[in-house]
């Protein structure tokens, strides 16, 4: 960081335009700016996840998640910037594997729920694909690299393997669909 902030209003936003990284200034409802926002708000809602009481491994995996996800928010604020790597893509995979192992394989649709720290991993999962779609969205006028999005693409797969596992470590079973329940 070159610089830290010591002032937080700047006042350079009042017209309706920020900053990027690499000093261009480009309109708050920027496609770049919307995938941004996404990105934070899928950090935020880890942050919240993380208030809970969570198993050690979960709560070390997560932490380094937020890492993850300001860097990727730094690789989109600076365009032509590379941040996020394979390296980081496959640690997600091996999470999701060790995290999906000990689970029953899935013969029904699951609703979001069971116990807190599950819904909040399941809420951190639909935020994660909206950013998602924010930067795919993004790469269709711009330059984007792919890791971001490969990155995202995981991370949504695993909170919802999360929300299983965080089911079964509260002492609750998956929260079924039931097709026409109500009908």
């Amino acid at each position: 960081m070159g610089h830290r902030l010591s002032k937080i209003y700047t006042r350079t936003g009042d017209a309706g335009t920020t900053g990027l990284g690499d000093g261009k200034r480009v309109s708050k409802n920027s496609q770049r700016i919307h995938a941004l926002g996404e990105v934070d708000e899928a950090n935020s809602v880890l942050g919240l996840l993380l208030c809970e009481d969570l198993p050690e491994d979960i709560r070390a995996l997560l932490t380094d998640v937020q890492h993850d996800l300001f860097d990727l928010g730094g690789e989109v604020c600076i365009p032509g910037m590379s941040m996020i790597t394979d390296k980081q893509v496959t640690k997600l995979e091996t999470e999701l594997d060790r995290l999906n192992e000990p689970l029953e394989p899935l013969k029904d649709f699951i609703l979001p729920g069971g116990t807190r720290p599950a819904a909040l991993a399941h809420h951190a999962r639909t935020v994660c694909r909206r950013a998602e779609r924010a930067l795919v969205a993004l790469a269709q006028d711009e330059q984007v690299n792919d890791g971001p999005r490969q990155y995202l693409n995981r991370l949504s797969d695993l909170l919802f393997v999360l929300g299983r596992a965080l089911n079964r470590a509260g002492g609750r079973g998956d929260v079924l669909w039931q097709k026409g329940k109500n009908a």
